[in-house]
């Protein structure tokens, strides 16, 4: 590391407290209008909700495509391999932090789900970004040795890459184990839970075998598969109807899988869409008592199309036909031992591959995406290289929509702090509630900012100090992986709780204490527990 020795490449205290307060202060200017506009009204729940699924959908993935895509390489993964590693100990670190803390308060498995998401994802985007792109160009003795002629923008081209690796890291497990399994919705219609009781019994299962845990596991899939198909999000079973039956609303059609605001498997109902639309003549009031509405013109149109739509559905059909009758008689001359084998195969692949689909969503396929294009030299020269047709217009047209994702969620951010656009039955009003809400706040912000970093900092400092890989000589890695261990929550699990309608209003209290009181002296210890551990590295 290019590092002199004694303090000399320490800014002075005021000096360092004032680049942290700026990159604070540039997240509240940013979400400081989204907190004005939902006081007076014009920003309610369901706009935040809708601005967040949009910003999912769209926004996200084109940052997530142009950072990775632009920045990585063959020879640059080969490198930050490392990364994957000390994510993971991050993560368990964190994980092992949220799981005491709950146990300490005696927190139920919700709570304790709750917990650990705060604890786990931390925050590796805006506030992270804006400080390594400040410190970059205000600190001295940043420049890495090994790269020949390194400059304070090379240094925040380096720091940015981390981060955004960690960032998608964080990502992939934010969306999938997060999103699916930690802050997923509670299972609390008796409806629900009665009629899973109903489908397990149904399958063979005695009444006093049914666990708690399948049970909330079958209430769980049921209340995906109350989703209506021409809804943007899934609806409970209780809200779809008062005299519907359980049976006709839990069994699933053809297997398919439920929408979810970010999977990436909301269908509309109109046209273009290829899951088949509902015509209007189809389309009902939601109640199984009252006529559905019919309209002859829209009818006429969709008769007149009918022939074209059928000859082509019949063409594909004999083509699967087909392939299919060619596979089975393949498999039908096979030895009795190779045709087990091979159906045991095909059966787990399946149900893992069926697994990874569901998971996915807009973000991780853009990851994927990136991650295709940076292992292609000449595709990424076509996406990316200056005064290029693709790069001046396709490409750009993905930076743009990129440039929105951050800023996007500090507005709604700062609309999930004017608590006048919470529902109703998130403000908790009663003692115990209230007593419970704090013990929350409490546990995540102790296992977010306090124990991750006085477990991580001695390992980061030993690592930086003996293990001979090439990044961590680099001082601005070691002050990147000190900001992301005692890093705020990360922003978009408000973003999850909202989409899922889970514990928003202590979510919104937490933003409040993670980024407005807490922030400033957290993040200023960080650093200079980040400086003192570059130095003594050196």
């Amino acid at each position: 590391m290019a590092l002199g020795n004694g303090h000399t490449s320490h800014p002075d205290f005021a000096h360092l407290v004032l680049l942290v307060f700026e990159a604070v202060l540039e997240v509240v200017c940013v979400s400081l209008p989204g907190y004005i506009v939902a006081r007076r009204g014009m920003f309610d729940a369901e706009a935040q909700k809708m601005v967040a699924n949009l910003n999912v959908q769209l926004f996200t993935p084109c940052l997530v495509f142009t950072k990775l895509a632009s920045q990585l390489n063959a020879d640059k993964l080969v490198d930050l391999a490392v990364i994957p590693v000390i994510f993971c100990v991050q993560t368990l670190v964190s994980w092992i932090c949220a799981r005491l803390m709950s146990k300490a308060f005696g927190f139920g498995k919700r709570q304790t789900n709750f917990v650990i998401a705060m604890g786990v994802f931390g925050n590796s985007n805006s506030l992270p970004i804006s400080l390594v792109i400040s410190l970059s160009k205000t600190l001295k003795g940043l420049h890495w040795d090994r790269v020949p002629h390194d400059n304070d923008n090379e240094v925040a081209a380096r720091g940015i890459l981390y981060l955004l690796i960690f960032q998608q890291l964080g990502q992939l497990v934010r969306w999938t184990w997060g999103y699916n399994v930690l802050l997923a919705p509670a299972v609390e219609d008796t409806k629900i839970v009665d009629a899973a009781r109903d489908n397990l019994i149904e399958e063979g299962r005695y009444r006093d075998d049914i666990d708690e845990e399948d049970l909330e596991q079958a209430a769980s899939s049921i209340k995906k598969i109350g989703s209506s198909s021409g809804d943007e999000s899934p609806r409970t079973v209780s809200s779809m109807g008062s005299s519907s039956s359980n049976d006709a609303l839990v069994r699933p059609v053809n297997g398919e899988v439920m929408a979810t605001p970010a999977n990436g498997n909301i269908v509309g109902s109109g046209p273009g869409n290829l899951a088949g639309n509902l015509g209007p003549r189809q389309r009902s009031t939601g109640h199984m008592t009252q006529f559905p509405n019919y309209s002859t013109a829209s009818t006429d149109q969709s008769e007149a199309s009918t022939g074209v739509k059928a000859s082509i559905s019949q063409f594909f059909a004999r083509i699967n036909a087909s392939i299919k009758s060619f596979f089975n008689r393949m498999f039908a001359k096979l030895p009795p031992g190779m045709q087990k084998f091979l159906s045991t195969v095909s059966h787990y692949t399946t149900r893992f591959l069926k697994g990874v689909w569901e998971f996915m969503n807009p973000p991780l396929w853009a990851m994927v995406a990136a991650l295709i294009v940076a292992s292609v030299p000449r595709l990424q020269h076509t996406f990316f290289a200056p005064h290029t047709f693709v790069s001046n217009s396709v490409t750009r047209a993905i930076q743009q929509s990129g440039g929105v994702a951050v800023p996007l969620i500090l507005v709604v951010l700062g609309a999930n702090l004017a608590r006048n656009t919470l529902p109703q039955e998130e403000l908790v009003t009663t003692p115990e509630g209230k007593k419970e809400e704090r013990n929350l706040l409490i546990a995540a912000l102790v296992s977010r900012m306090l124990l991750p970093t006085l477990i991580m900092a001695p390992f980061l400092a030993i690592f930086a100090k003996y293990v001979p890989v090439s990044i961590l000589d680099d001082p601005i890695f070691v002050i990147v992986c000190f900001l992301l261990t005692g890093a705020p929550s990360a922003l978009q699990l408000a973003q999850i709780c909202q989409l899922n309608g889970v514990f928003m209003g202590v979510m919104s209290k937490l933003l409040v204490q993670s980024y407005v009181v807490w922030i400033l002296p957290s993040t200023l210890i960080l650093v200079m527990l980040a400086l003192e551990v570059v130095e003594w590295a050196a």
